[in-house]
């Protein structure tokens, strides 16, 4: 009997612990790419399909390699499925030794810290390849060095099949947009661009969007690269998108209701875990009659493995729905034609980019007699002529001329001749309210139309504010308090430092007026606390189902990730709650700090606008209108139709001498998209003024 039941036990062993080791051999990895690949032939493996009771149940590696986080290490299975155990992990630590990657670990390898020796979760769930497939056949461990100088070597891998499989939970549908993209097997590269396909499910507001779904907003190839700086780092990859047709042709599209383009990037907001520092920021860029990129949040699947959230959003370029500025070609060489459009950026050289100019000034904090170096962008590097080259850094040289040499109070030789002060003014606040650490030095836009079409350099759009609202622990930028455009004082080694225009801009009595009147509409209105908070809470809900894959994909929250400040909240309701104690207290501060007297505000320049203008315009809701009022006589307020219907009437009193703001709500109204004409009438000053509403 006792011999009976030791066979039983035995026979349990063999049902439930059966599991089989396959090994593969090493070699070297190449430098910088391209990509190296060790194999394993798998043969005789009973059963001879996989899935959730038979099948991988971990992949074990031995890797010698300095600088881990070059290493982007992936699993193919025989019929193509591609598993991420490890991409770009463990910053400058050495080696995976002894590593292991199932399906059952607690920790991720996300989370872990090299030299790895322990068992992870990979990267994307290791089930994928229990799918059904056959598990005999040729299995690869695909390794790419994304960078040099660090050298190394495989020495040796296995795969373990048994009872006890990696499963994954199924990504069936969404309430986002669902972007796939299929490389075919290829490898994406910092550049250039690959050529693959792409495949968008989105079946409208409030419906459900299914993976079985077809590709109903988008079918068909695209070119696809890594894209951004530090970004390319993280786990979760930066992507830029090119639309194209069958032939490989650049294809305008309408993208989730964007308009036309063909550039379009796919940005993951890994280290901004509360997910909404870009979109709120373009937002309110928009809100504020500016043009910013437009946001659009998706979940993404590359290859077959989940991504998690990213945001579909335009890339910033010359174009009608974009940044709407005059073509130039090769023609354009000479008088109005050769004013603009032209777009140049601040910003490290990185890449291939990098054509452009030094300023003739010092920077407004200057290690080693540092100048501001101005990159084209608009046009092309690789098409902008001599002639081109030669107009728009003496605009840029003569703006700056004019802040050095020229009184600030000039309003016809001075700054404002060549600046668009409305533009920097905005571009200033948004940089202020998020105290970008960033801000005014990288990632900053700039542009200038024809001279017949306005002319004037205007500061934008805003671009890149993912480590701003205290979401970065140096220079100050996790303290609520100080200026952002005062980055040397804080930071004064740092080679990316600040143009001096903006210390200048506020020795100015007009620009700081003009930007405090603006500072208290704004206040008023759209940065009005509540309005944030409620804001904030409108895009958030927006991910609420997707934040669980997204997170259990990427278990970052509560984990350091480059470069969060302490304490780092542990849930994402905590990371929320973060950004809006600070705006709070940005505010705050802000509110005293702010220069300027609104009412001492000059109507130097001679335009009529300066006396009553009106912002946002285009108009979404709400707007204010700022006058000059020479009396505290009454005024009347109209708002006409372009055919001359009267659809508003008011009466108002000028509570002092001196400019006015006064809001308008219009979302309570009838009054739909159009233009349309406010006139404010009083027995002293008569105004009108075009607007757009956009309702």
């Amino acid at each position: 009997m006792k011999k009976f039941f030791l066979l039983l036990l035995l026979s349990s062993a063999d049902i439930f612990c059966f599991s089989q080791t396959y090994n593969g051999g090493g070699g070297a990895i190449p430098d910088g790419g391209p990509e190296a690949t060790f194999t394993i032939n798998v043969n005789g493996l009973s059963p001879s399909s996989l899935d959730s009771t038979f099948g991988v149940e971990s992949v074990c590696i031995n890797v010698y390699h300095h600088y881990v986080s070059d290493l982007n290490i992936r699993l193919e299975a025989p019929d193509g499925t591609l598993v991420d155990l490890s991409i770009g992990n463990g910053g400058s630590g050495n080696n995976y030794t002894n590593t292991c990657f199932s399906g059952n670990a607690t920790n991720s390898i996300v989370n872990g810290n090299p030299p790895y020796s322990s068992t992870y979760k990979p990267q994307s769930p290791l089930g994928f390849v229990n799918n059904g497939q056959a598990s005999n056949g040729l299995w690869k461990l695909r390794i790419l060095d994304t960078s040099t100088p660090d050298v190394g070597y495989v020495i040796n891998w296995r795969i373990v099949f048994g009872t006890n499989p990696a499963i994954a939970t199924p990504f069936t549908s969404s309430d986002l947009p669902i972007v796939f993209i299929n490389t075919h097997g290829q490898t994406i590269l910092d550049e250039p661009k690959i050529t693959a396909d792409m495949g968008i499910i989105y079946n409208g507001p409030g419906v459900r969007n299914y993976v079985t779904d077809p590709y109903n907003n988008y079918n068909n190839k695209i070119g696809i690269e890594f894209r951004g700086s530090t970004s390319q780092g993280f786990p979760q990859k930066p992507y830029g998108i090119e639309t194209r047709d069958a032939f490989g042709d650049q294809l305008d599209t309408a993208l989730l209701g964007m308009p036309k383009e063909h550039d379009w990037i796919l940005y993951p907001p890994y280290n901004d875990k509360s997910l909404v520092r870009n979109v709120l920021t373009y937002d309110l860029s928009r809100r504020m009659g500016h043009y910013a990129a437009r946001t659009k949040f998706c979940e993404l699947v590359v290859n077959g493995n989940y991504q998690g959230i990213y945001v579909l959003m335009e890339k910033l370029k010359r174009d009608d729905h974009r940044i709407n500025i005059s073509n130039l070609d090769s023609n354009d060489i000479f008088g109005d034609d050769l004013t603009g459009g032209y777009i140049i950026k601040i910003d490290k050289l990185t890449g291939s980019g990098g054509a452009g100019w030094n300023s003739n000034y010092l920077a407004a904090t200057h290690p080693n007699n540092q100048s501001i170096y101005y990159q084209y962008e608009y046009p092309d590097p690789s098409e902008i002529l001599v002639q081109q080259e030669a107009y728009i850094q003496s605009y840029v040289d003569s703006f700056e001329y004019a802040l050095t040499n020229i009184s600030l109070a000039d309003s016809v030789n001075g700054y404002r001749h060549f600046a668009d002060v409305n533009s920097f003014i905005d571009f200033f606040l948004l940089n202020e309210l998020s105290k970008n650490v960033d801000g005014y030095r990288l990632s900053t836009y700039l542009f200038k139309n024809k001279d017949s079409k306005g002319g004037k350099l205007k500061a934008g759009p805003v671009w890149d504010f993912n480590i701003a609202y205290k979401n970065a622990n140096y220079c100050g930028a996790n303290v609520t308090s100080g200026w952002a455009y005062d980055f040397g004082a804080v930071c004064g080694t740092d080679p990316n430092q600040i143009p001096f225009w903006w210390e200048k801009f506020m020795q100015d009595p007009y620009f700081t007026s003009e930007l405090k009147c603006r500072w208290l509409a704004l206040r008023a209105s759209l940065l009005n606390t509540s309005f944030l908070n409620t804001y904030i809470d409108s895009i958030v809900s927006l991910t609420t189902e997707a934040r669980v894959r997204h997170y259990d994909t990427w278990p970052i929250l509560g984990v350091y990730v480059w470069p969060n400040p302490n304490p780092i909240p542990s849930t994402y309701a905590g990371e929320i709650t973060a950004l809006k104690n600070y705006l709070n207290a940005r505010i705050n501060w802000l509110d005293i700090a702010m220069p300027g007297v609104c009412a001492l505000a000059q109507k130097e320049s001679g335009q009529s606008n300066d006396e009553f203008s009106v912002f946002p315009n285009p108009v979404l809701d709400k707007m204010t209108m700022r006058f000059y009022a020479a009396s505290t006589s009454p005024f009347q307020l109209r708002m006409y139709s372009a055919q001359g219907q009267l659809l508003l009437e008011d009466a108002m009193e000028a509570k002092r001498i001196g400019y006015q703001n006064v809001e308008i709500n219009l979302s309570n109204t009838s009054i739909v998209s159009g233009i349309y004409e406010l006139r404010m009438d009083s027995k002293d000053s008569h105004f009108s003024k075009k607007i757009c509403i956009q309702k």
